[in-house]
């Protein structure tokens, strides 16, 4: 279907997301469409893949026009966006390492290159200005867990709870359509339970939740 205003520069108090939760930890979370909330599209991206004939015919048309990011469980976020692999790899409680990988379609006319390219190294790269507020923030917030009375409470994680209906319908995956919420991360969290405690495959495979219906 056609897009919906509300992408990154729309009011995030009012814009639209999407979630899908699939089988094992799997999921996508973000804008449901990607302009902005004057339904344009965000200056310095190139959306045009979306109109390919190969790319409508491979993505189902309720997922076509979102700029909400995979996951793929439990550590590879694929951002669509700036066209890159972010892959999280533990060293111990505490630390993460961060591997970014860009790619970029080598038919790209030099213009279009060099502009993935500044954007690969000036947005999330390793000394790029989002990337670089990113990891004061996860670091921070990883300190301020482990204060004397951050520690008492248990942590929040209900926000948009109970107000999201799972669609499901031929025109995508099993989604949720909602303002910001924290489904994806809970998913996420169930799924890293249940691998963890299975002895094998077979169990996991008997005993993993489903994709859920109705409301969440």
């Amino acid at each position: 279907g056609e897009p919906k205003p509300g992408g990154a520069l729309a009011d995030p108090l009012q814009q639209e997301h999407l979630v899908s939760l699939g089988d094992y930890g799997h999921a996508m979370s973000g804008p449901l469409s990607y302009l902005d909330k004057n339904g344009e599209s965000i200056p310095g991206f190139d959306e045009s893949w979306r109109e390919r004939p190969q790319a409508r015919e491979a993505i189902p048309p309720g997922m076509i026009n979102t700029s909400a990011h995979p996951n793929i469980f439990p550590n590879l976020w694929v951002s669509q966006s700036s066209g890159q692999l972010s892959l999280r790899l533990p060293k111990g409680p505490g630390t993460t390492e961060i591997w970014w990988f860009t790619y970029v379609d080598k038919t790209d006319p030099a213009e279009t290159f060099h502009m993935k390219r500044g954007a690969a190294n000036h947005v999330f790269g390793p000394a790029g200005l989002l990337e670089m507020d990113d990891g004061e923030n996860w670091g921070e917030s990883t300190k301020g867990a482990k204060g004397v009375i951050s520690s008492r409470a248990p942590l929040n994680y209900s926000m948009n709870r109970n107000h999201g209906e799972v669609i499901d319908d031929e025109s995508g995956p099993l989604r949720i359509e909602t303002n910001v919420s924290e489904h994806a991360q809970l998913w996420t969290y169930r799924a890293w339970s249940e691998w963890m405690a299975a002895e094998s495959w077979d169990e996991l495979k008997a005993n993993h939740t489903r994709s859920p219906e109705g409301r969440v």
